[in-house]
């Protein structure tokens, strides 16, 4: 199982000022705590609740058919192409980032065990579409079309043009090169893959997108790059097994939620880092900055009152932001929590060489990096309390598909928690609807004349 070590927000590390009297409010709050978990658990399988994701661990259909149409597209495809955009994009990207070899695109076939490279059009910047057209061969490139409601506007353009693309270079063969994954019975994208005969798989009802990695809009590219999704899991199964206890003193997403909401609410730090210790678990800050953001910031409560709550998350890399952003968290506001995310070992070690001994950096040789990589990590940890800073560190053994699965999974469980515990919706977003209409307005879409001509009204004097 991942680590959570807590010790860094403790008033007995960073003062009373700053800190939190752990056991003392784990006792508070462990009767909340555990009503949390329970309704949670029991809402998760009622329609229109939004928690059908803590089920995905358990939907061995949809493994299963993943894992035979990767099978029967295996050493077709030279290329995967992702089309998808927030939750749709985030998720695998962070995945694939963290679990494939690095710099997997620029491997040769035989390095990558014959696997395609993947690539995700997660933006609608048209250098970098035109950039991909110019170097992809649309004929040996599978792409995956990812929106549920099929409507979304950036992802449907590039499908329109790459469709385009395509139609133009392959003929009616191109159909072969699509696989889309959206909703089994609605919108606009399942009634085009009906029509054309594209291959589809489905984004299960009441899953929101951000909390959708291990529904097939992950599992799918996982599966096409040869990731291990069984190993996946598995580890999404032994989290939520170890997260439906309802002791705060053994639940581990219940601890990071509720000292990241009295921190909020307590202690004024309402911002939220996560800094991961290692290059390829990067993008799994930019997923929980969405994870983050959009369950958690809300104008209004479940009780109708306008509140405007929500922790700010900000993304970082160890040691890279050791740079450009500590001198801001230790000597700047005091209104953050730092999560640190630490990997124990490595898959590789690298020796520094012991060639400049009589020099001010000889003390280096016959370290490694990666003695170097986490004594930045336990130092910038240990500065920040100096500074009465909270910290949280996250440990993984190693950095797998099972202890991937679990880091994201507990996330997940944390914010459901989390918003539970700002007694708000966890699982709306009508903050992001409102620029979508705005959006479907200005680019002309029937149905929107009125708000494109009020649209363009505001824009005058904005």
């Amino acid at each position: 199982m991942i680590k959570l070590d807590y010790r860094g927000v403790s008033a007995d590390v960073i003062g009373s000022e700053h800190g939190l009297n752990i056991n003392d409010e784990f006792n508070k709050y462990k009767d909340t705590i555990a009503s949390i978990i329970t309704d949670l658990n029991q809402r998760k399988d009622k329609p229109g609740q939004w928690l059908q994701w803590m089920n995905l661990g358990y939907n061995e259909e949809t493994v299963w058919y993943v894992k035979e149409y990767a099978s029967m597209v295996e050493n077709r495809f030279e290329n995967i192409l992702v089309l998808g955009i927030g939750g749709s994009a985030l998720g695998g990207l962070a995945v694939t980032e963290a679990l494939l070899k690095p710099y997997w695109n620029f491997l040769t076939p035989e390095q990558r065990n014959n696997f395609p490279r993947i690539f995700f059009l997660d933006n609608i910047d048209p250098d970098t579409i035109n950039g991909i057209l110019d170097v992809l061969d649309l004929k040996k490139t599978l792409v995956n079309i990812i929106t549920k409601s099929g409507s979304t506007a950036e992802t449907m353009s590039q499908y329109m043009i790459i469709k385009d693309r395509m139609e133009s270079e392959l003929g009616d063969y191109y159909r072969r090169n699509i696989v889309a994954t959206t909703d089994k019975e609605t919108g606009v994208l399942r009634q085009l893959a009906d029509q054309e005969g594209y291959k589809t798989f489905v984004v299960p009802d009441d899953v929101g997108g951000r909390f959708s990695v291990f529904s097939a809009v992950g599992l799918l590219p996982f599966a096409l790059v040869g990731i291990d999704i069984d190993e996946i899991i598995q580890g999404i199964k032994d989290m939520d097994l170890a997260l439906k206890n309802t002791d705060i003193f053994n639940n581990i997403a219940a601890q990071n939620a509720l000292i990241h909401y009295l921190m909020d609410t307590q202690k004024g730090k309402d911002i939220s880092v996560m800094m991961p210790y290692s290059s390829r678990l990067k993008y799994i800050s930019d997923w929980y900055v969405q994870l983050w953001a959009e369950s958690l910031g809300k104008a209004y409560n479940n009780n109708g009152e306008c509140v405007h709550i929500g922790p700010t998350p900000v993304k970082a890399l160890g040691a890279t932001d050791q740079h450009s952003q500590i001198q801001l968290y230790n000597e700047g506001p005091n209104n953050k929590v730092i999560n640190f995310i630490r990997v124990e070992n490595f898959d590789t070690t690298l020796e520094i060489p012991n060639i400049f001994e009589y020099t001010g950096i000889g003390y280096l040789g016959g370290k490694t990096i990666n003695d170097l990589m986490n004594a930045e990590a336990d130092s910038t940890r240990v500065a920040l309390a100096d500074y009465s800073r909270p910290t949280i560190t996250i440990s993984l053994s190693e950095i797998n598909g099972y202890n991937l699965a679990q880091l994201l999974y507990m996330f997940e469980v944390q914010t459901a928690i989390a918003g539970e515990l700002y007694n708000i919706n966890t699982f709306n977003q009508p903050g992001v609807e409102q620029a979508k209409n705005y959006t479907y307005a200005l680019m002309g879409r029937s149905g929107y004349e009125e708000s494109a001509s009020e649209i363009k009204s505001k824009m005058s004097i904005a």
